[in-house]
C-alpha cells in the first residue's frame, strides 16, 4: 500500500474509533457549582 493510502486508512479507522468509543468525556469537565473563590467574593457562607 503506498504511504498516502495508509495514512488515509489510519484517519478513517481513527474517525470510526472515536465516535464508538470517544475520547472526550463532558462529565469529566462538567463544573458542578460555584467554587470557592466564588464564595468569598459573594461573600457566601459555605456549610
Amino acid at each position: 500500500m503506498p504511504i498516502v493510502a495508509t495514512m488515509k486508512m489510519k484517519k478513517i479507522l481513527f474517525a470510526v474509533s472515536e465516535f464508538l468509543w470517544p475520547t472526550y468525556q463532558p462529565e469529566r469537565h462538567y463544573m458542578r457549582g460555584p467554587g470557592p473563590a466564588c464564595a468569598r467574593k459573594m461573600k457566601i457562607r459555605i456549610a
